[in-house]
């Protein structure tokens, strides 16, 4: 039996795909009169019991993977809350994997999907290449991931949700670019990275439609932790000439430059103004309060899931990619005095 009949069936009845996998298999609680309903539709559609446990058995782990690149930035915490939301209506567990933003650990989480410890995973990688690309494309069971990726052969067999950072990024530049400011700093991540070099061009891509210089002095790559934003600020605001403002490639810097900031009696935002991005919650409860671009991370996991959850069911998807709108939300760190 094919999983889109599960979700057929569902659709007829009324109810989960889980109830009608419970119902016929025999397996787990499922009332009488919903089972007499799902057994009736499952007949009319020519489908029986013994084939459904069949399926059942070929994926039993009831287990989805969470691959993230780090254990202590908040932002995965939403997106895990958006993710559960979707897995606790499917009777579905969360295995959260920790790949350190490492290739080797990638390729050891897409492994241990292959030998099916789980059924399907979300990953979040800030570079994918031919690499892990590739073991991805190799694998029989759905993977969803959180970046946009197009392979050059194109055939590629997994999903993307995604938020658009590089265009969030351009959003803060522009913010500060529109107050008049001119001398405008960047910390981000690696350049030879994916995620970092689309958040560089964010930033580079504002500056130059602007008529603005890039100044490459003010540019540093950091690794997105607030002592990483925090050393970059500290050693820019010992030179003669300051930025007017800086942008950070996530909220984690921004909070480790006002740190650096306030040691240095900087005054936020009327010395140096600060924009970052990933609208943590952290960002409305430090002073001054950070302006930040909400990625809707808890949106991501959500979408994630609910990707992940119909290619497991078989439910048809006409769109290959859901792409996410940042938001800038503007808090006094940003805002210059007039």
């Amino acid at each position: 039996m094919d999983n889109n009949t599960i979700y057929h069936i569902a659709e007829r009845v009324g109810v989960s795909p889980s109830t009608v996998s419970r119902a016929l298999s025999g397996r787990g609680y499922c009332g009488q009169k919903t089972k007499t309903k799902i057994l009736a539709v499952a007949k009319e559609l020519n489908y029986a019991p013994d084939s459904a446990a069949q399926t059942l058995k070929m994926r039993l782990t009831k287990k989805i993977i969470f691959a993230v690149p780090d254990i202590c930035n908040p932002f995965y915490f939403d997106m895990i809350n958006g993710i559960n939301q979707v897995l606790e209506e499917h009777g579905y567990l969360l295995i959260l994997i920790y790949t350190k933003h490492s290739l080797k650990e990638e390729l050891r989480a897409i492994q241990n999907l292959k030998e099916k410890v789980a059924d399907g995973m979300i990953m979040v990688s800030f570079n994918f290449m031919e690499d892990n690309i590739g073991a991805i494309n190799a694998l029989q069971s759905p993977v969803v991931l959180t970046n946009k990726y197009v392979s050059p052969e194109g055939a590629d067999r997994f999903d993307y949700v995604y938020a658009d950072t590089y265009l969030g990024i351009k959003l803060g530049a522009e913010h500060l670019i529109a107050q008049g400011v001119a001398r405008i700093g960047y910390i981000g991540g690696s350049n030879a990275e994916q995620t970092g070099y689309q958040r560089f061009c964010g930033f580079r891509d504002a500056l130059e439609l602007a008529g603005l210089p890039v100044r490459m002095d003010y540019v540093a790559e950091s690794d997105y932790t607030e002592n990483g934003g925090y050393e970059t600020a500290k050693a820019w605001l010992q030179r003669a000439e300051l930025p007017e403002a800086i942008v950070a490639a996530n909220d984690l810097m921004a909070i480790g430059v006002m740190k650096a900031c306030e040691e240095a009696s900087l005054r936020i935002p009327e010395d140096i103004a600060i924009v970052g991005m990933d609208n943590l919650d952290i960002a409305s409860r430090v002073y001054p309060k950070l302006t930040s671009v909400s990625l809707n991370q808890e949106e991501i996991g959500r979408r994630a899931a609910q990707v992940l959850m119909d290619r497991l069911l078989g439910k048809p998807r006409e769109e290959g990619e859901i792409r996410i709108q940042p938001r800038l939300v503007v808090r006094h760190s940003s805002i210059r005095p007039g």
